[in-house]
C-alpha cells in the first residue's frame, strides 16, 4: 500500500522534522513524500548473494496518525522517544502522519472513497468519536479492542462504549497564567471583568481539541442554552481566540496576553525547562477542570491488526506511561505508571473535574459548535 507522511522513518529512527509546531499550521498537500510504505519493490526482491528476500527478512511499518504537537510541541513531545524505543524494541518502523484536519481528514477521506494510509490514530477524544459515528459513511476504528495491559487503564478514564478507544494519557484544562504580571479570576465570570479586558488567549474549538475542551466546559457551566451568550461578553472582553494550542501558547510565552487556555500539568514542562514557576501558574475556574483523556484506536482498514495492539500493549507498559506522561506533560492513563515522586507536585488535579459522557455528547457537539462557529463569526 503506498503510504504518504509528513515524516520519513529513515534507518535508525531519526525524524524529518515539520515544518511549523502545530496540527493547524501543517498543509494536507504537505504529505506527497511518498516512501513506499508496504509496497514491493520488483527491482530489490533479492539479496546480495542473488537469492530471493523473504517477507520474514523485511522490517514491518507501522503508520501512526496523530496530531503534530504529539511530535513537534513548542514544549516537549512524546512522538521521537516513542518511535525510537518502539523501534528498538520491536522489529518494526514507525511513520508518523499529522494533517491538518487531524481525525477529520481521515473522516473526509472515508466519505470521498479514499484509502485510509494509517493503523493507527493516537489522539482519540469522547467529541472526535462522537464526530466520527455521527459523520463517517462506515465504521472508522475497531471496536473491543483487546490488547495486553488494559487492565491497568483507570475506570474513570474509559470514555468509549464500543471498545475502540484504549486511553493512553488525560490532562485538565485549565488556565495557565504568569502571577509577575496579574492574578487570574477565581471564576468563569471573574473573565468577564474589565480588568482583564485582553488578558485571555483561547483556541478555536473548531480547529482544536484544547479549545473545543474549553468550550464544552463552559456549555457545562452555562448550558446549551446560555454558553453563546458567555461567549458573547468574553468576545466583548477581548478574548483572543487562535486556531491552534500550539499558536496560542507560543503567543502567550511571547508576552502578548498573560493568560492562555492550556493544561495544569504546565509546570511538569516548565520545571524542566528551568522556567520561573511564578510565570506558569494554574487557575481551575470555579475549582474545576475539563478531564479530556486521550486514545489510541486501530483503523478498520489497517493491513496491520497484530502490529497495531502490541503498539498499544507498548503504549500502556509502566515505564512507557511514565515517559508519555512527562514528555506529553500529562497524567499517564495506568494505574501502574512509573513516574518521578515530585511529579504529583507540579502536575496539577483540579478539586472538581468535570466532563460530558459519550451519550451526552453524541448528537450535541456538532451543533455546539457550529453555533459557536456562527456566532463568534458574526461579532
Amino acid at each position: 500500500m503506498d503510504r504518504r507522511k509528513f515524516i520519513s522513518a529513515v534507518g535508525t529512527g531519526t525524524m524529518i522534522a515539520v515544518a511549523g509546531c502545530s496540527v493547524e499550521d501543517s498543509d494536507d498537500g504537505g504529505e506527497a513524500n511518498n516512501t513506499g510504505g508496504n509496497d514491493t519493490n520488483t527491482s530489490d526482491d533479492t539479496m546480495d548473494d542473488g537469492t530471493e528476500e523473504s517477507p520474514e527478512d523485511e522490517t514491518s511499518e507501522l503508520v501512526v496518525a496523530t496530531y503534530a504537537p504529539f511530535i513537534d510541541a513548542p514544549s516537549t513531545s512524546p512522538g521521537d522517544w516513542l518511535k525510537e524505543e518502539f523501534e528498538s524494541r520491536f522489529d518494526a518502523e514507525i511513520t508518523y502522519q499529522t494533517p491538518s484536519g487531524e481525525l477529520n481528514h481521515y473522516i473526509e477521506q472515508q466519505n470521498a472513497g479514499q484509502e485510509i494510509e494509517a493503523d493507527v490514530y493516537v489522539g482519540l477524544t469522547t467529541d472526535g468519536l462522537v464526530r466520527a459515528d455521527e459523520n463517517a459513511t462506515e465504521q472508522l476504528f475497531e471496536r473491543d479492542i483487546d490488547v495486553e495491559g488494559q487492565e491497568n487503564v483507570k475506570e474513570g478514564l474509559k470514555f468509549d462504549p464500543e471498545g475502540r478507544a484504549i486511553p493512553f494519557d488525560t490532562g485538565y484544562i485549565s488556565l495557565v497564567y504568569d502571577s509577575t504580571e496579574m492574578e487570574a479570576p477565581e471564576t468563569f465570570d471573574g473573565l468577564l471583568e474589565e480588568e482583564y479586558r485582553g488578558d485571555l488567549i483561547a483556541q478555536d474549538p473548531a480547529s482544536s481539541e484544547t479549545g473545543r475542551a474549553f468550550l464544552l466546559h463552559t456549555i457545562h457551566e452555562y448550558g446549551e442554552d446560555g454558553y453563546l451568550d458567555y461567549w458573547e461578553n468574553l468576545q466583548d472582553n477581548d478574548v483572543r481566540v487562535l486556531g491552534s494550542w500550539s499558536d496560542a501558547y507560543a503567543s502567550w510565552g511571547e508576552g502578548e496576553a498573560p493568560m492562555v487556555v492550556s493544561y495544569s500539568t504546565d509546570q511538569v514542562f516548565a520545571e524542566g525547562e528551568g522556567e520561573d514557576l511564578a510565570k506558569h501558574q494554574i487557575r481551575f475556574l470555579n475549582d474545576q477542570g475539563y478531564a479530556n483523556p486521550e486514545g489510541v484506536g486501530i483503523f478498520t482498514n489497517t493491513d496491520n491488526p497484530s502490529l497495531a495492539r502490541e503498539f498499544i500493549s507498548f503504549l500502556l507498559e509502566p515505564d512507557v506511561q511514565g515517559e508519555i506522561a512527562q514528555r506529553n506533560v500529562s497524567f499517564p492513563a495506568t494505574d501502574n505508571a512509573e513516574l518521578p515522586e515530585d511529579y504529583a507536585e507540579l502536575a496539577q488535579e483540579p478539586p472538581e473535574p468535570v466532563t460530558f459522557s459519550y451519550d451526552e455528547l453524541q448528537g450535541s457537539v456538532d451543533g455546539w459548535v457550529e453555533d459557536w462557529e456562527r456566532q463568534f463569526a458574526s461579532n
